[in-house]
């Protein structure tokens, strides 16, 4: 009987039915993890121009935003502690104001080219100190504020997830914008009356306000 056949389709809701089913992780998958930043995560810091930071909202509705800058932008305060810094944006401040109801977050660090991502867990706390903040300092330009993560969990993920999704093959890129150009989109989603920007003028917008 094949496997698919044999299994019922219902709610995993408990962590027992759960691990009936996958088993527990054993081995590297729990030795690798640390609480502290060694050489190795650190170098990897260094070298990442982006990540994806996890935080929960008030009410346990999560949220996953985009950070990114030049390589290094994430800066090592300890073994224990990093600083990353605020960007102008669309001043939503989802994760901000998330932080401050539930200082509990999640970063994965990702390289370009390298299959590997750094997870890093822990609680973060939102400063603008202004000796932190001129850490930051890029086009005579100063970050607002600054998340600054105390670690609790790091660990290396493995290579599978990117593997499966080829996502820094040359062939995996589109070679025309697969979408309409972000302006018709927000237009649509938005309902407004504005009229439709171009994709070079989005562009032009966003680069005039990247720091």
């Amino acid at each position: 009987m094949k496997e698919s056949s044999r299994r019922k389709l219902s709610k995993l809701d408990k962590i027992d039915s759960l691990r009936s089913l996958y088993g527990y992780a054993k081995g590297r998958a729990l030795s690798k993890q640390m609480s502290r930043l060694d050489k190795h995560s650190r170098r990897f810091i260094k070298l990442s121009p982006f990540l994806v930071m996890a935080t929960s909202r008030f009410g346990g509705l999560a949220d996953a935003s985009p950070k990114g800058d030049h390589p290094g932008f994430v800066h090592v305060i300890d073994d224990y502690t990093i600083a990353i810094p605020d960007r102008p944006g669309n001043n939503r401040l989802d994760s901000m104001e998330n932080v401050i109801i539930n200082p509990a977050i999640g970063l994965i660090f990702f390289i370009p080219g390298l299959d590997e991502t750094l997870r890093v867990n822990g609680s973060a706390e939102i400063r603008d100190d202004l000796e932190l903040l001129e850490r930051f300092l890029v086009n005579d330009r100063l970050p607002t504020a600054v998340f600054v993560v105390s670690i609790k969990e790091v660990y290396i993920h493995c290579a599978k997830a990117l593997m499966r999704s080829n996502l820094w093959s040359p062939d995996a890129q589109h070679q025309k914008r697969p979408l309409p150009t972000i302006g018709q989109i927000i237009k649509e989603q938005s309902g407004d009356n504005d009229p439709v920007k171009s994709q070079e003028e989005m562009e032009a917008a966003y680069k005039r306000v990247l720091y």
